[in-house]
């Protein structure tokens, strides 16, 4: 089981995977984004929503290689962490 961290607004060290939970209508939708230095803006991949299992398991994937950073998460307002997700610190 993956573990990912939850968000808080400091800002991580750039090449950290953000994966941002929000409501869309009545289902939890999410997007991915990688932080940047300063002196650019954060990368948005893909730009259209997924389901929670989608965009967790692509979080996984840009983040494998010798490089690995650990992966936050950001729940909007009312989104509830699901334990079938991984595992929230």
């Amino acid at each position: 089981m993956n573990t990912y961290y939850r968000y808080l607004g400091a800002a991580p060290a750039p090449g950290a995977l953000i994966i941002k939970f929000y409501h869309s209508g009545n289902q939890v939708r999410g997007f991915i984004r990688r932080v940047a230095d300063a002196s650019e803006d954060d990368g948005i991949f893909p730009g259209e929503e997924m389901e929670p299992e989608a965009a967790v398991r692509m979080a996984e994937n840009k983040n494998s290689g010798p490089d690995q950073r650990p992966i936050f998460l950001e729940l909007s307002e009312g989104v509830q962490w699901d334990p079938a997700w991984g595992r929230l610190m």
